[in-house]
């Protein structure tokens, strides 16, 4: 899944390790979610839009197509 959360990140002037902080979650954690290597729960995905006071569809995408097998 794709998202935009270095570039909310960078707007609130927030590192990784402070964002993990305030979400309760390792450095590590924010990393993997920044590099696409690990999609966040969707209780996390919520925090993030609320911390950030975007709707949680401006932090992610899902292209559904990519995903999806062609028959």
């Amino acid at each position: 899944m794709k998202n935009r959360i270095k570039v909310y990140r960078a707007i609130h002037d927030l590192t990784q390790e402070a964002l993990a902080e305030k979400l309760q979650v390792t450095r590590q954690t924010i990393h993997a979610i920044e590099k696409e290597k690990y999609d966040p729960s969707l209780e996390l995905a919520f925090k993030l839009s609320y911390l950030f006071g975007v709707p949680i569809e401006e932090l992610f995408t899902y292209d559904v197509k990519e995903h999806m097998q062609e028959k």
